[in-house]
């Protein structure tokens, strides 16, 4: 099969593929997503979070109280070298980092399980937005809660009530970007998608 029609159903994509893939869902992205960390303490979780928020385009993350740092031995492992796409600002709270992501223009939606919340896939994610994670145990702070413009809860029917933080984020940024491509007249639907002249390689 020639390499320049579409790939037949079922076959994993080839790495220039995927990056061809990748490239034409880039310019059908626009806003513009950051991370905001409050004490997530596990570097695990923190390199998996790094590792999805490079994979849907965040731009920035803020590191929040005692947040593991992103170039921990662990957090490493999980990113694969992610970290070199996004930028880090350390901040010493939660509520300083809310504030900072504000004042760059991000509005700061909290994910939690919290009274007031919105379930995700209704909260207010167009734009320039923010997503706020908390600690593995005890959640996004108060302060974090009180300074969010929006606080939403990822909608869960099973018997377990709650999400590793790693998984909420990535379930976050993904539904973030969903409603970003949500409407589009033309897009890269599958792999078959074939590139007008606004897709040029």
């Amino acid at each position: 099969m020639s390499g320049d029609g579409p790939p037949e159903r079922g076959r994993q994509l080839r790495p220039t593929e995927v990056k061809r893939l990748n490239r034409q869902w880039r310019r059908q992205t626009h806003a513009r997503l950051a991370v905001l960390l409050d004490s997530v303490t596990q570097p695990f979780n923190v390199g998996s979070i790094i590792r999805s928020a490079a994979a849907f385009g965040v731009e920035r993350m803020w590191l929040a109280g005692n947040t593991a740092p992103p170039d921990h031995r662990s957090a490493r492992k999980v990113s694969l070298g992610a970290e070199r796409f996004v930028i880090f600002d350390q901040e010493p709270s939660a509520g300083a980092a809310a504030k900072a992501a504000a004042t760059a223009g991000f509005q700061v939606v909290a994910v939690e399980l919290a009274g007031g919340a919105v379930p995700l896939h209704e909260a207010p994610l167009d734009g320039d937005v923010c997503l706020a994670l908390g600690n593995e145990d005890h959640g996004c702070s108060p302060a974090l809660l009180a300074a969010a413009s929006a606080v939403a809860y990822i909608p869960q029917v099973g018997r377990v009530g709650s999400l590793n933080a790693a998984v909420a984020a990535a379930i976050a940024l993904a539904e973030a970007r969903r409603r970003e491509w949500i409407g589009w007249p033309t897009g890269p639907h599958h792999h078959g998608a074939p590139e007008g002249p606004d897709r040029a390689q």
